[in-house]
């Protein structure tokens, strides 16, 4: 009996038990989400000298949904800018302008969140817009760098056959670069989603509704207990968001098996 054949059925077992551990976290969160409210008697008595343990300004669901917004808008125009500027820069036109996008896309994590936003506030006000910019910048650079390591795999042979096929150069672009390239790519757009999930409850300070709120309303009033309400929900948000695309990312490695 080789290695790999000790090796692989524990590998395959972990590989399905992953999808179950995703279905049950989501299902913990969906609870956490709907019924927070119902769990105020365990946190009257974890925290007894609290006299409201529980956050009830707003219901979590909309804070979550209010959450998810942030972290979508924010998300879908850091991909379509990141990927818009790798594919640019790995053209023959764009290929000088490489330094320049890499920098600039590094701008955003190169100044924290907070400074964007003192920036941005006295432009656009307070609330949605100014948190959107700050979590645009801040989620480009892993879009931009993946999406330029994606396409800089494509194999040159691969290339010079579509080339030899007829094919035009969008046809190779969207039909051989982008699909060998994908994995690397998602993989670039999961770890901007994750920044974003976790950074946009910084928005509450400026006046955008997330699950930021009640974090912020926690540490301002001294309430420990909305904190951790607040935090537990975006934990739980981001570790089953980062499943769901190790999901989407094992079927281009595996070839769509799973």
């Amino acid at each position: 009996m080789t290695e790999a054949t000790v090796l692989a059925p524990p590998a395959a077992g972990r590989r399905r038990a992953r999808p179950l551990l995703l279905a049950v976290l989501a299902l913990v969160l969906v609870g956490l989400v709907l019924f927070m409210h119902e769990l105020e008697p365990l946190f009257r008595a974890w925290f007894p000298d609290l006299d409201r343990p529980m956050y009830r300004r707003e219901t979590f669901l909309r804070l979550t949904l209010d959450h998810v917004l942030l972290v979508l808008v924010s998300s879908a125009v850091s991909v379509a800018v990141g990927v818009s500027a790798g594919i640019f820069v790995t053209r023959p036109a764009g290929r000088e302008f490489a330094p320049m996008v890499s920098a600039l896309s590094a701008i955003g994590q190169t100044f924290p969140p907070a400074a964007v936003l003192a920036i941005v506030v006295p432009l656009a006000g307070f609330g949605f817009v100014p948190t959107i910019v700050a979590l645009t910048l801040y989620g480009l650079l892993p879009v931009v760098q993946n999406t330029i390591a994606g396409l800089g795999t494509v194999p040159p042979a691969t290339l010079e056959a579509a080339r030899g096929t007829g094919m035009s150069r969008w046809q190779i672009l969207t039909r051989v670069e982008l699909p060998l390239a994908m994995r690397v790519i998602i993989a670039g757009v999961r770890v901007s989603v994750i920044i974003n999930i976790g950074t946009a409850t910084i928005g509450s300070t400026v006046g955008a509704r997330s699950l930021g709120t009640p974090i912020i309303a926690g540490l301002v009033g001294d309430n420990i207990a909305y904190v951790i309400q607040g935090a537990a929900v975006v934990g739980l948000l981001a570790i089953v968001t980062d499943m769901a695309f190790e999901q989407v990312e094992r079927r281009f490695t595996f070839g769509g098996r799973g």
